[in-house]
């Protein structure tokens, strides 16, 4: 059995998740049913985790027609995903034109334009299912910063539209006259999307339900095995669970078999305004965010609040500490305000989260190192939701026996 960073017994690494309150909590229909015991030990497949990665993992198996067990050492719906802002993006955080250097044109074409293709599929299922979770389809302003400038960023929108994802470049005087913003370029994109991660979450986990997938919460995962027929799972109330498959979808809680320099902890910090508050009627329309570290992103709710985060640290705990809530709420404000103009003046809300990342910011979707069997999905970064699309289909795809063509744009590294 492995221990955890501060000496405990644990199959994952623990932590808190998030601090603060995030408003996505404070809405309706983001409770989901669940018990502690069942009456099943073998399923086709166990996923641990019920944030948004595992809910949509358990959407596409149970589509498939496997029997599925979902487990949480917490309850359903609060973990990490309800401290996303759910700015649900194509763009991811490296540049493209870093892609094309770092792994050649061909690579990172298909990883942008997977990315694209999962942010449309995420509209369409949330639409096919019928959820009400605030899915709305938008377009994305990325403006130059200290990682990409005028120049650079024109290379980024040719880079795109040679890979055939829309993109289009604004200098300077048409940024201003058609947003009214002050910086030296911009990208207009199309592929993303806005949404309430937690009714998103919600929804997904209860259609898994409607078709036969159980929920365990305050469920711990203390020891793991790999068999010829299976996976064993014991768990610390002394349950003995059997799979054909797991699937580890605990986020920054990640097994520690998988641990790697290339994969990084990061704080990061939110908060979202009260509804009504003023603001250019585009922006309803729009993600905004910069390239710049630490960068600005943010975007409204349909009840005309701003969501908005940034101040990224590169630290595991620092997301820990309450003190930091009006400091760094403080920071993002005043970005927010001398940027757009918008002053949100007392958040209604102010959280703190810490979440994984890579080196060259794509997600780890793969099987577990000496595994066969066992699968986990983390190093999200900025794009958790849309990875967390990629990761469903490339782990249902790998458990139907039929791998997915751009699985190993993904693996373990």
């Amino acid at each position: 059995m492995t221990k955890d960073p501060k000496g405990r017994d644990a199959k994952t690494i623990k932590d808190d998740l998030r601090t603060g309150t995030p408003y996505w909590l404070k809405t309706p229909n983001v409770t989901v049913q669940s018990g502690r015991m069942t009456e099943r030990d073998h399923f086709d497949a166990i996923i641990v985790g019920a944030g948004i990665s595992g809910a949509l993992v358990a959407e596409a198996l149970t589509r498939q027609g496997s029997k599925v067990l979902i487990l949480d050492r917490r309850a359903p719906v609060r973990g990490s995903s309800p401290a996303s802002t759910a700015m649900i993006q194509h763009e991811i955080d490296i540049p493209m034109i870093h892609h094309i250097r770092d792994m050649g044109t061909t690579k990172a074409n298909a990883v942008w334009r997977r990315s694209a293709k999962a942010v449309q599929d995420l509209v369409d299922l949330v639409d096919d299912l019928g959820l009400d979770c605030q899915m709305q389809a938008k377009q994305a302003l990325y403006l130059t910063g200290n990682i990409l400038g005028s120049r650079a960023m024109q290379d980024e929108a040719a880079a795109r539209k040679a890979a055939g994802i829309a993109a289009e470049y604004l200098n300077a005087p048409a940024l201003r006259d058609r947003f009214g913003l002050d910086r030296t370029g911009a990208i207009v994109s199309d592929a993303s999307a806005s949404a309430n991660p937690a009714q998103m979450t919600a929804g997904l986990l209860k259609v898994a339900q409607s078709r036969g997938a159980v929920i365990l919460s305050d469920t711990e995962v203390t020891d793991m095995a790999e068999l010829p027929s299976g996976v064993a799972l014991a768990t610390a109330d002394g349950q003995a669970l059997t799979a054909d498959h797991v699937v580890f979808c605990t986020g920054y809680e990640f097994l520690p078999a998988m641990q790697s320099a290339t994969h990084q902890i990061t704080s990061t910090w939110a908060l979202a305004s009260e509804p009504g508050l003023a603001h250019p009627d585009w922006l309803d329309d729009f993600l905004v965010w910069e390239a710049a570290e630490p960068y600005l992103y943010y975007r409204t709710t349909p009840d005309g609040r701003i969501i908005v985060g940034g101040e990224d640290e590169d630290s595991p705990d620092r997301n820990d500490d309450p003190a930091l809530l009006d400091e760094k709420a403080r920071a993002i404000c005043d970005k927010l305000r001398d940027l757009a103009g918008i002053d949100i003046g007392k958040p209604a809300y102010v959280w703190s989260a810490a979440f994984g990342n890579t080196t060259d910011g794509l997600p780890i979707i793969d099987r577990v190192p000496r595994h066969d069997r066992v699968f986990a999905v983390m190093g999200f970064g900025g794009n958790g939701i849309t990875f967390s699309v990629i990761a469903s289909q490339v782990i249902a795809a790998a458990i139907a026996g039929k791998p997915d063509p751009d699985a190993k744009l993904f693996a373990f590294r």
